[in-house]
């Protein structure tokens, strides 16, 4: 599995303080404008909508802010266009990056990034250099209770998950893009504890890290998702645990 996801199970154990909450607020309320600006305010009618409310529901996001995302959305109230882009590079140790933003000022945000790179061990490349290194699929994380995680990965299998992974008590539960809503509902009616369901864009391959670049490309990671414009960010590093661990600390 790649860092990616160790790193964000990192971060949900860990929490985030005031400043980094209020910033991922912002993150999940843009999501939902735009998806809402793209196919419409109804989420019966827009599967990106229901994810975005989705996930900003599960991280917690207040109601009235998601309901206020989509009336600036569909136009109900005022708000700056949002372009969304994708941008790619080169992480320490040739690792591969996709760095996907929501941004009223290209040319603001493409030097940001563009800084960030350079200054942890990476450079900004063109679009399409690492795009193909990663496929789009879905991703629940599952907290494991009361029940053993082998019957949830088995009840994960019979609801259509591709595929099941067993982490320090969580169940991280790989399926097609559009068998995400489907298999989360299933699992949510046997009364399975969800943490999160997000897209995600999953590495085919992973670059296996020493620790100095493995710290590198972890700092590079924590840098791009703290600027403004940033949504997301995947790369292809293969992080060692004790790593990861030093890193936390």
């Amino acid at each position: 599995m790649s860092g990616h996801s160790k790193w964000a199970q990192i971060k949900r154990q860990k929490g985030v303080n005031d400043a980094r909450r209020g910033q991922l607020f912002t993150k999940l309320a843009r999501e939902i404008t735009v998806a809402a600006r793209m196919g419409g305010g109804d989420q019966e009618g827009n599967f990106r909508l229901r994810l975005a409310v989705q996930r900003a529901r599960d991280l917690n996001l207040p109601m009235e802010n998601i309901e206020r995302a989509i009336k600036r959305g569909t136009g109900d109230q005022g708000g700056a266009a949002l372009d969304e882009t994708t941008y790619e590079g080169y992480g320490p140790g040739g690792t591969a990056f996709l760095v996907q933003a929501l941004t009223d000022n290209r040319n603001r945000t493409v030097a940001e990034i563009r800084n960030m790179f350079e200054r942890h061990g990476g450079r900004l490349g063109e679009a399409g250099c690492v795009a193909w290194l990663f496929e789009p699929q879905g991703l629940i994380t599952v907290e494991a209770t009361d029940q053993e995680p082998e019957e949830l990965a088995m009840l994960a299998i019979e609801a259509g998950a591709e595929d099941v992974q067993v982490r320090d008590g969580s169940l991280e539960v790989t399926t097609a893009p559009r068998e995400l809503e489907e298999v989360r509902r299933t699992m949510e009616t046997s009364k399975v504890q969800i943490v999160s369901s997000e897209d995600v864009m999953q590495p085919k391959t992973t670059v296996p890290l020493g620790e100095k670049e493995a710290l590198q490309a972890l700092r590079l990671l924590d840098k791009l998702e703290s600027l403004d414009d940033v949504q997301r960010v995947f790369f292809n590093a293969d992080i060692p645990d004790e790593v990861m661990e030093k890193f936390e600390g």
